[in-house]
């Protein structure tokens, strides 16, 4: 009994690292399986090999904590929301995230809204796509500037 009371706090404690009500805690905080994200503008094509946010529990951990991101590696939420509800304006934070990230925004049609460029580690201010997205990826600060990588780019991966 004491070891299922301490599991449930530890769940409410993961769980409330996200800031968000909704999101139940994934203590493996694994995603779901890699995918090749490709990403192609007028600098021509560059192919990123990511982890995938499918579920609320992993969209609420996204990289938090994760030290070890490779320059093209990254994360894709996919369906976002996680309840694969219609595309809707994202909202993301940095909290407990140690490393500067790029986060593209991705529009239903697949091309990127915004880029959130090198976000402020462990900041809590909100980092929104400012219109409704179906995605977004999340890679290392700085890769979409050395790419060339811009609004308006068209992103594609296995669905």
């Amino acid at each position: 009994m004491k070891g299922i009371a301490a599991a449930a706090v530890l769940l409410l404690a993961i769980g409330g690292c996200s800031g968000r009500p909704d999101a139940a805690a994934d203590v493996a905080g694994a995603a779901q399986g890699t995918t090749a994200v490709t990403v192609t503008g007028s600098r021509g094509r560059h192919v990123f090999m990511v982890e995938r946010a499918v579920t609320a529990a992993q969209q609420a951990q996204g990289l938090m904590y994760r030290t070890d991101l490779k320059p093209d590696g990254g994360m894709l939420f996919h369906p976002y929301p996680a309840d694969g509800g219609a595309p809707r304006e994202a909202s993301f934070w940095m909290k407990n995230t140690p490393t500067p990230l790029d986060i593209l925004f991705i529009r239903a049609d697949g091309t990127i809204a915004t880029i959130a460029e090198n976000t402020v580690p462990f900041s809590e201010a909100p980092v929104t796509s400012r219109e409704p997205v179906a995605a977004v990826l999340e890679i290392v600060g700085g890769r979409a500037a050395d790419l060339g990588i811009a609004e308006g780019d068209k992103v594609s991966w296995a669905k």
